[in-house]
């Protein structure tokens, strides 16, 4: 079992931030604040998932995971409650959310089903999640250092989503969940989560009055495409997550560890799960 240190960022989101906070890029910028947005509806949904999944569980191996689940809840609803900061100026900064609106709807259409179903889903965006979190930790300069809050918030987030890539997948598995309903769902959220980002991404930028300026689509081009690109650099370990042995502790590295020791006056630990 994966040991879950739940922890209090030290940052001050009280402050408002410019709208191109990332270096003055508008893509970069505008990507962002789509996944920010999606944040806290999605990561309450995998609370929900992973605490009534260890429910279904027999006493012997709720015992199991019952340190580790406390550790994914506690780093979630952090995580759900700095992004619901984050997302409160970007409201007051006029950006409509049209993702979560979406997401929720999707959710209660999920309600009733057996509880592997929502596993298997967060399995699939923790999947998600992972990569892009150890590609933020490989390219730090990916966010720029103008505001060191953010940035600090952001590679924060990314080393706990490594740290707890496995929860959910590990409790699928306990419960018996097999690899045809696991992909069946991850393709499902592969295509939910491409087309949700880029509708959101072009929502802000929209808003904003980038969306059709040369810079705006250069900059994408190189972020998703270039020689860091995040799709460049993900596209391998995303389909690592098709085969029948995938485990997430296969893509392991030593960057979130080393991120938290490096940052450790950053954050203090307010509880932790072994």
């Amino acid at each position: 079992m994966a040991e879950l240190v739940v922890r209090r960022l030290l940052i001050d989101l009280t402050e408002p931030f410019p709208r191109h906070w990332n270096g003055g890029d508008a893509f970069k910028s505008a990507f962002l604040n789509a996944l920010s947005m999606s944040f806290p509806v999605g990561e309450q949904f995998f609370i929900d998932a992973v605490r009534e999944g260890v429910k279904a569980l027999p006493a012997a191996e709720q015992e199991r995971f019952k340190a580790e689940v406390a550790g994914f809840i506690g780093q979630e609803a952090t995580h759900r409650r700095i992004h619901g900061l984050f997302n409160g100026h970007l409201q007051r900064q006029g950006y409509a959310n049209t993702w979560e609106t979406r997401a929720k709807k999707r959710i209660e259409r999920m309600r009733g089903l057996n509880v592997r179903h929502p596993l298997a889903v967060t399995a699939a965006y923790e999947h998600f999640t992972a990569i892009l979190a150890e590609h933020l930790l490989a390219y730090p300069h990916t966010i720029s250092d103008d505001v060191p809050r953010l940035k600090t918030m952001w590679l924060w987030h990314a080393a706990e989503e490594s740290e707890h890539k496995s929860t959910a997948f590990d409790l699928y598995q306990a419960l018996g969940g097999n690899h045809k309903w696991r992909m069946r769902w991850f393709y499902i959220v592969t295509l939910y989560f491409m087309v949700d980002a880029t509708r959101q991404t072009v929502r802000n930028l929209w808003h904003d009055g980038e969306l059709f300026k040369w810079r705006t689509w250069k900059s994408a081009a190189s972020f998703l495409f270039g020689a860091e690109g995040l799709v460049s650099r993900t596209c391998k370990a995303w389909g690592a997550y098709k085969s029948d042995n995938f485990h997430p502790t296969q893509q392991e590295t030593d960057r979130s560890a080393t991120w938290l020791r490096d940052h450790a006056a950053q954050f203090t630990v307010v509880g932790q799960g072994r």
